[in-house]
């Protein structure tokens, strides 16, 4: 699934103008450290920061500091989860579903403030 997302996915452009298909760079956990998938994105311009399984052999740069910035936006997104309707998706309609995300984000927002 990952190829295909990556082939098929957009990313937005600040202002106006039409949304680049190809993103900067790739980060995901050991789940996505297979050969077909990093050769995907080289052949696409992509980078990667993906940390090698314990059989892989080691090679190639790996940047702690990007893959710390997923960990923390991983961690946020399990935080909101905790709500119900979230997890399971109640909501029919995408647009519900992401004022819903909006709400659960903002509480856990003035949550970290007091």
């Amino acid at each position: 699934m990952a190829r295909r997302l990556l082939r098929q996915g957009a990313v937005r452009r600040p202002g106006p103008g039409r949304p680049r298909r190809r993103p900067d760079r790739s980060v995901g956990d050991k789940g996505y450290s297979s050969r077909g998938f990093r050769a995907d994105c080289r052949r696409r311009g992509i980078r990667q920061t993906i940390p090698r399984r314990s059989t892989e052999p080691r090679s190639g740069p790996f940047d702690r500091a990007i893959y710390r910035q997923r960990e923390r936006v991983e961690r946020l997104i399990n935080r909101c989860k905790q709500y119900r309707s979230l997890a399971t998706r109640y909501e029919k309609r995408g647009e519900s579903y992401r004022a819903f995300w909006t709400i659960a984000m903002t509480m856990l927002w003035i949550k970290a403030l007091l």
